[in-house]
């Protein structure tokens, strides 16, 4: 019994470091569940060993601030470090890291000055008590990562996000300015509540957390409608890109539906004079103007079904035949299923696809093969790029380094950036060939 009362006694009296090291098991805990609530709003996808190394090392540095750099101190370091960590462990973009942060900080920062004004007007237990007090703290911990976690769960079941990929180098910017300023603003709500949370009057208390409340509330409403503008604006171009090849198609079927019977007269005039080598070379000609009207049925958004991508090719494909180039285009496979996230991949293709159509448009025999398949014996999915070249001499290696480029005006980063983005992947790789006819860019996507 005596053991016991002294545990309680422990528990419910002010120890300092007691309360430090209760905060080691409970600061692993908030973070996988902050890691939860931003990954499923800002649609952050990442893989179960990403996940451990990021609730590893962010927990280790949270408790590290905490022991090592004094309050209120710490939260303005952490502003700074913990965006880096998602960054770079969750294969974050900038903006999402910056963002992730934001989320995570304000929701802590309200729910913590809820818990804080009802533990303080109802209980008489103020801020600095739960920080000293073991057990007040355990408590307190428990209820704040309750909320988050039920937060959580309402937005996964409600299927609520929000893509940032998408938008605008002038919106992005805008948010940037956006987040900065609430991160200046969560830094001194964080020291006013640490320092002042005993002398301010529970009218200001409750008035400071309905305005974070309020912030928060509008600062993701007006995330979300800013990205479904930005998405009704891509849906808009991509129809708009659908609509022009459709018209095409529909005045090639008319002009091939004119010169029917001019088509078979021709034909029969090769037969009646037995001319084969002529007939094959009319067919190869009639085949090459089918291959386009069979090129524009490609373009459609139930094959090339995923917006990004469909909108990538297909204005590639319009600007080669704007070039004069003849393009063949096969796509073998659906592309939700794509083993790859669509943003590097849209990268990875466009910077080849570009360079195709650079190469290309140099050669007297103008054109590109463009083939997006899966191959179940190796299990993998292909995205493969022939173009007919010039330069026979092209080096396969020197391509890929910073600043090469056979032209004196470019920069030569692009098939640079290809492989950074192929170097944190592990399960893609790009094989590079050339034939004397056709240099030949092929990505592979392993399942």
């Amino acid at each position: 019994m005596e053991i016991l009362q002294n545990i309680w006694m422990a528990l419910t009296s002010e120890n300092e470091l007691l309360a430090k090291l209760i905060l080691i098991p409970i600061t692993f805990i908030e973070m996988t569940i902050t890691m939860l609530l931003f990954t499923t709003i800002l649609n952050i996808q990442t893989t179960k060993s990403q996940k451990i190394k990021y609730i590893t090392l962010i927990s280790i540095f949270a408790i590290f601030s905490l022991n090592v750099i004094p309050q209120p101190y710490n939260t303005f370091v952490n502003m700074i470090v913990f965006p880096l960590f998602i960054i770079i462990l969750l294969k974050s973009t900038i903006l999402k890291g910056i963002f992730s942060e934001v989320i995570m900080f304000i929701t802590i920062a309200v729910l913590e000055s809820i818990i804080a004004t009802i533990a303080n007007n109802v209980f008489s237990i103020n801020s600095l008590m739960i920080a000293r007090i073991p057990l007040y703290r355990f408590v307190v911990s428990l209820i704040l990562y309750f909320c988050i976690y039920a937060l959580y769960w309402i937005i996964k079941h409600t299927k609520f996000s929000i893509t940032l990929d998408d938008l605008s180098s002038k919106t992005k910017l805008l948010l940037f300015i956006n987040f900065a300023i609430a991160s200046i603003i969560l830094g001194i709500q964080f020291y006013l509540l640490y320092f002042y949370s005993t002398s301010l009057p529970a009218l200001i208390i409750v008035f400071s957390i309905l305005m974070l409340i309020s912030y928060l509330c509008i600062s993701i409403y007006s995330l979300y409608k800013t990205a479904k503008l930005q998405a009704t604006r891509k849906d808009l171009e991509e129809a708009q890109l659908y609509n022009k090849t459709l018209t095409i198609l529909h005045d090639n079927i008319r002009a091939f539906k004119h010169d029917f019977n001019n088509i078979v007269q021709a034909i029969g005039g090769y037969i009646s004079t037995e001319d084969l080598p002529g007939l094959k070379k009319f067919y190869s000609e009639l085949l090459a103007d089918c291959q386009n009207s069979n090129n524009l049925n490609v373009l459609n958004p139930e094959v090339i079904n995923d917006p990004a991508i469909y909108s990538l090719i297909t204005s590639k494909y319009h600007k080669a035949i704007s070039l004069g180039i003849n393009v063949k285009l096969e796509i073998f496979l659906d592309l939700t299923t794509l083993n790859m996230k669509i943003y590097e991949f849209t990268r990875i293709f466009g910077i080849l696809l570009d360079n195709a159509i650079e190469a290309t448009s140099e050669c007297e025999n103008k054109e590109i093969i463009i083939c997006i398949k899966k191959e179940d014996s190796k299990n993998r999915q292909l995205a493969i790029v022939k173009n007919t070249y010039k330069d026979k001499n092209i080096d396969t290696e020197k391509i890929y380094e910073k600043g090469y480029s056979t032209k004196p005006n470019n920069t030569g980063l692009g098939l640079w950036k290809v492989r950074q983005i192929l170097k944190s992947n592990t399960n893609l790789n790009l094989y590079t060939s050339k034939t004397n006819d056709y240099f030949s860019q092929q990505l592979e996507i392993y399942l």
